[in-house]
């Protein structure tokens, strides 16, 4: 007689990010899932008595060697489907995935229904994979998301649809001199709608969001990289040293010398900084700059 976990699917992890946090991911399908962690990502674990029903990897800001894996695998075992899990999302990203015949893509952090949906699909796929009638006939699998909400272009919809590029254009531009006024003219509203506006959408001000995610790509590059600081003030967007060492003292609370000597675990488990305080480093800087 074979034993429960057997007939439950299998799904061997891979975890590609840097924290190796999967285990917090994973957690949430062990209940209803066999799952394992492939140690040191290694492929040969592919290659045991039991061929996995999915192979599962777990990306935060995916790279060219995890994505790299995600091809190898793809080529090792053609036949097995992979799901991709992400916390860094693109455009580009999504399309990289769809034509490289993922079976899953999912962004994080990972919501009930895209769970459920997830595991649905998962018990299809593996009822149809064990099925002696395999060949002779292929049902249909309920794999695809149901429709958004926004398909039905509310007003809501309007309002995400008007800035979803301006995001995308944040994100690949924050080296530079990002100007309001002119994305906002991009948008084809006035300066005041689009201010509104964007706060109404993200929760954050505009200077403030792109304070934030400048101070979030700082912090990474100071954790993984040894890159001198005063290169990672140009690289996210400063073109003064000292303006990046008062702004970055502002909101995580150190410079950024003094944060890259704490150690790691106190770096990462840093407090983000609330919408309140943002706007008080905003306003402090705004009167820096005017003196």
């Amino acid at each position: 007689m074979k034993p429960e976990s057997a007939n439950l699917p299998f799904l061997l992890w891979f975890d590609r990010t840097r924290d190796r946090s999967a285990e917090a991911l994973v957690a949430h399908f062990r209940p209803t899932c066999e799952c394992r962690i492939a140690k040191n990502g290694e492929l040969s674990e592919l290659a045991g008595e039991r061929q996995p029903d999915m192979v599962c990897i777990h990306y935060d800001r995916p790279d060219m060697p995890g994505l790299n894996l995600l091809l190898e695998i793809k080529h090792k075992s053609p036949s097995i489907p992979i799901a991709m899990f992400t916390v860094q999302h693109s455009e580009e990203l999504a399309v990289w995935a769809m034509r490289s015949r993922v079976w899953e893509y999912i962004v994080l952090p990972l919501c009930n229904s895209e769970k459920s949906r997830f595991l649905h699909a998962l018990q299809q796929l593996c009822e149809l994979r064990r099925s002696t009638h395999f060949h002779a006939k292929k049902p249909l699998i309920e794999h695809g998301p149901s429709l958004p909400d926004s398909i039905r272009l509310t007003a809501e919809h309007h309002k995400h649809q008007a800035l979803s590029n301006v995001l995308l254009y944040i994100d690949q531009h924050l080296r530079d001199s990002i100007d309001q006024k002119e994305l906002a003219k991009r948008c084809g509203m006035t300066t005041f709608r689009f201010s509104r506006l964007f706060k109404e959408v993200n929760g954050l001000g505009f200077m403030e969001y792109i304070l934030s995610k400048r101070m979030d790509f700082a912090r990474d590059l100071l954790d993984n990289s040894q890159m001198p600081i005063t290169s990672i003030g140009y690289e996210v967007g400063f073109k003064d040293p000292s303006y990046f060492a008062r702004a970055f003292k502002q909101f995580v609370g150190c410079t950024p010398s003094e944060y890259r000597q704490l150690p790691r675990a106190e770096s990462s488990g840093a407090e983000s900084t609330s919408t309140e305080e943002l706007s008080e480093v905003v306003e402090s800087l705004r009167l820096g700059a005017k003196r």
